[in-house]
């Protein structure tokens, strides 16, 4: 009886202690754009769900909102300021801090989504400055300067990164010569590895990382290069060149803009650069040492508004024509098209979110062969510019951020 007890403390400790610190980054867990989430809406009202609250005066940007059990997290740009908005679950701006000068060319405004981890934020400014603040009040921790810590190099819209977060480190790709991609202490900022790549400037990625039982893996985009480093000592351990600008007519603007995450799923990597090879499948291999080529579509061709793998199926947004298309994964065939014209997709409860960037919001069936059906849509008519900001979904309230704006929308099924 005894050792049974001594057995059952065991593994409550055991279990206690495995519990991953649960991090609130760019398009959800593990940055898939899948949503966890039960018992949401099946169809829409005619004029869309009901808005429960939305706020003005966040700044001008495309970021995406951090939503969080508590409180939401929110960049903009004010008077050519960076600026980090805490907002409540209410709409209620808590506090806001300045993040200095934010980039005000070539579409000015915010840029990033900020990435919260206990009771750290690690969130960027278009100007590529990375900052650590105090969750409760914005207080600053350290930051890093873009061009005065790590001789960063411009690409043509701002930088535009989600810091991404393994253990006690966080990842910046400022696109120097030197020091293109590094790895900081994320509690004190410190360098702890730099590796210079390619020595080109950074590929607008918002970066993923992944877990294999012997290495971690930090996986970004450079401007032709999408690269895989080892998180442990920043070795550079592959490479996939985008090859479809070449070398003399490469200069900012021209096929570098690669802002959709990498998805790893079962041992394959998934990508769609719009700018680059469009959409691809690598089989990596079990150590995470190499990748090899599986598929190339070059009509799956999103730059920016993600994509999702929902069992055997893609689903993202096309470039070179206005469709949302859906893709087998295994063999890289185009299973289905809608023409619901560019746009951002996320997924939640067996549904696709879709935002174009005409400012329409679309909810999405799909069945096991990936035949897609609309079912319902309603217009965004608060803020101004440009709809490129994705949607987040949390405990049945989807958000949307259209410029100045942030809306919340109930979605929740209460039948």
């Amino acid at each position: 009886m005894k050792n049974l007890f001594l057995l059952f403390i065991c593994l409550i400790v055991f279990s206690c202690s495995s519990n991953k610190t649960e991090i609130y980054q760019w398009r959800g867990e593990n940055r898939k754009g899948i949503f966890n989430e039960q018992n949401l809406l099946k169809e829409w009202p005619q004029e869309g769900p009901a808005e429960l609250w939305y706020i003005e005066g966040i700044g001008d940007g495309y970021g995406t909102p951090t939503i969080t059990d508590n409180e939401i997290f929110i960049t903009g740009a004010l008077d050519s300021t960076a600026i980090l908005f805490c907002i409540d679950l209410n709409g209620q701006k808590k506090w806001e801090v300045s993040l200095g000068k934010e980039w005000v060319t070539s579409y000015p405004g915010s840029r990033s989504q900020p990435t919260v981890v206990d009771d750290l934020i690690y969130v960027g400014s278009g100007m590529g400055n990375l900052f650590c603040l105090k969750r409760t009040n914005g207080e600053l921790v350290w930051e890093k300067r873009f061009v005065e810590d790590f001789e960063g190099i411009y690409p043509r819209f701002g930088h535009s990164e989600a810091p991404v977060i393994d253990g006690d480190k966080v990842f910046w790709t400022p696109g120097g010569k030197e020091y293109n991609v590094v790895g900081l202490n994320r509690f004190t900022g410190e360098i702890l590895w730099s590796n210079a790549g390619h020595s080109e400037r950074s590929g607008y990625n918002p970066g993923t990382l992944i877990e294999l039982p012997t290495r971690h893996i930090f996986v970004t985009f450079s401007a032709y290069n999408m690269m895989g480093f080892d998180t442990e000592t920043g070795e550079l351990l592959w490479t996939h060149a985008q090859d479809n600008v070449p070398l003399d007519k490469r200069q900012p603007g021209m096929g570098d803009t690669h802002s959709n995450c990498v998805i790893y799923d079962s041992g394959y990597l998934y990508y769609a650069a719009g700018d680059g090879n469009c959409g691809v499948k690598l089989q990596l291999s079990e150590d995470g040492t190499a990748i090899k080529e599986v598929w190339r579509n070059t009509g799956f061709d999103s730059y920016m508004g993600g994509i999702v793998k929902i069992d055997d199926h893609l689903y993202g947004s096309a470039t070179s024509k206005k469709f949302f298309r859906s893709i087998d994964a295994t063999s890289g065939e185009l299973s289905d098209s809608l023409k619901l014209g560019w746009g951002a997709v996320i997924s939640a409860d067996d549904l696709l979110y879709y935002y174009g960037q005409t400012g329409t919001l679309s909810l999405v069936g799909f069945d096991e062969t990936g035949k897609m059906n609309p079912i319902s849509d309603f217009k965004i008519t608060r803020g101004t510019k440009e709809h490129f900001s994705h949607p987040v979904i949390k405990n049945g309230v989807l958000y949307q951020r259209h410029g100045q704006v942030l809306m919340a929308f109930d979605i929740k099924d209460k039948a």
